[in-house]
């Protein structure tokens, strides 16, 4: 202990008094201890170990006891930086292992995002291949629908220029043609109603009734169709027709005209509205085969397969458009 030894006797030089000092005190203690000498506490006090608590205290004691209270002040404080250095220690051990569970933490955290992000890049990936995929597929579909599309206007075109030539008679009441045949009934119409026709080599190549696919129970008659031979016969016919309005059969009314495929009489179905206005304004309109509407507009003929085509004209034409207003 020479380092501590060295340091309690600095300590006790520069902390004792000078001789005058010194004595002063001693003669001061001596008097204090006289008084207190027959005092029931003052054998308890001389007994009992001394303690220092303040300043005074500390410099009223013997070079001996002050030298003894600075080892024991040191000696307790040694202790105290002993204890809290353990507890330091400790502590900076608990932090350590505390900031090694948050390193290995962090690192855990790290490992899973890197994970969690290279599952998102793949979903990313996923989703783009699901988005061209499915752009390839809406591609495809509106490319078959196009050509389904093109297709049935194919069929139709077709089906109607297989029906070009036939007439289509609607009112003739079921079960006459079992007696008479369709052939004899089809030249009674032309002698009773157009009689100017009959020498005109108007023949049939094919009559029969329409098949009834929708109501085999329908109340009304199903419709004759006749096949002629020539398309001229059968315009010969329609126009005698329109001229004679009121076309009969034995005092019944019945109808002629020609014979479509079904769209292509919802087609010129769809005209009809149209095909009243324009008549009205003096514009000669006419339904032409097919399906085509065909009027005189400013001294010019025109005509057109659609109503799209015929609003996008108009838009061109102020008077026509106000004619149409609201059917288009």
């Amino acid at each position: 202990m020479p380092a501590l030894r060295k340091y309690s006797t600095a300590v006790t030089r520069q902390t004792l008094p000078d001789n005058g000092e010194y004595n002063s005190l001693r003669r001061k203690k001596t008097s204090k201890m006289k008084k207190l000498r027959n005092h029931p506490q003052s054998n308890q006090q001389e007994n009992s170990p001394k303690t220092v608590n303040n300043e005074t205290d500390l410099c009223s004691l013997t070079d001996l006891e002050f030298k003894r209270e600075i080892v024991k002040i040191l000696k307790e404080l040694r202790e105290d930086m002993n204890s809290n250095a353990d507890t330091l220690r400790k502590e900076l051990e608990n932090i350590r292992r505390s900031q090694e569970k948050l390193e290995h933490s962090f690192a855990k955290m790290q490992t899973e995002l890197r994970a969690v992000k290279t599952r998102m890049n793949n979903a990313e990936e996923r989703i783009s291949d699901m988005e061209d995929r499915i752009m390839e597929i809406t591609q495809s579909s509106q490319q078959t629908e196009n050509r389904i599309k093109k297709l049935e206007s194919n069929i139709r075109d077709l089906w109607d220029n297989i029906k070009r030539a036939n007439l289509c008679i609607i009112g003739i009441p079921e079960g006459v043609e079992k007696d008479k045949g369709m052939e004899n009934i089809f030249e009674e119409i032309i002698a009773g109603n157009f009689p100017n026709l009959k020498d005109t080599g108007v023949k049939i190549q094919e009559a029969q009734r329409a098949p009834n696919k929708l109501n085999p129970n329908r109340p009304t008659p199903r419709h004759i169709i006749i096949k002629m031979p020539k398309v001229s016969d059968k315009e010969r016919i329609l126009k005698a027709a329109r001229e004679k309005q009121n076309v009969t059969y034995k005092g019944t009314p019945i109808r002629i005209s020609a014979d479509f495929a079904t769209e292509t009489l919802q087609a010129r179905r769809e005209w009809q509205e149209i095909f009243k206005v324009l008549e009205g304004k003096n514009t000669q309109p006419r339904i032409l085969y097919p399906a085509r509407i065909s009027f005189k507009i400013e001294g010019e003929i025109k005509n057109f397969s659609n109503k799209q085509k015929l609003k996008e004209y108009s838009n061109t034409k102020p008077r026509l458009k106000e004619i149409l207003k609201g059917l288009l």
